[in-house]
């Protein structure tokens, strides 16, 4: 349950995030004293824009989330923060065949200043830290 609930609050908060991006007039901005930067970028590789066969992606992030899922029980809301954000890129790429990127953090340390992300790979980016180094911890059955 855990799980769900996470991968459900990860997917609503990523569908928010691009309705307020779609509403239009959507212009380069800075946010919070320059840290983070709100700028438009269309995706249409795989993760660092790599360049993956647009017709593979989608059924191998299919394949991957679900693969995952069977897997949630070592650590359910690190994998509900995977799935949601996933579920959110999948649905954007196979809508549009590209993904909005739109979150820039251009005081990050080192070459990390210039990639602009979107919430879903954070959601990803986050859940596999937590899998990564919480996974077999106490984590119970969700």
């Amino acid at each position: 349950m855990k799980t769900t609930l996470t991968a459900l609050a990860a997917f609503s908060g990523c569908a928010a995030a691009g309705w307020y991006l779609d509403r239009g007039g959507m212009r380069e901005r800075d946010c919070l004293g320059g840290r983070v930067r709100l700028k438009t970028v269309w995706n249409e590789g795989a993760a660092f824009s790599l360049p993956i066969p647009a017709e593979i992606l989608p059924l191998a992030s299919a394949a991957a989330l679900g693969l995952l899922w069977a897997r949630r029980r070592r650590c359910p809301l690190g994998t509900g923060l995977i799935l949601g954000g996933g579920l959110s890129n999948l649905r954007e790429r196979t809508r549009d065949g590209r993904v909005r990127d739109y979150l820039q953090f251009p005081r990050a340390p080192g070459p990390l200043d210039r990639y602009v992300f979107n919430l879903a790979d954070l959601c990803v980016f986050v859940g596999g830290a937590l899998c990564l180094f919480r996974g077999g911890k106490g984590s119970r059955p969700s």
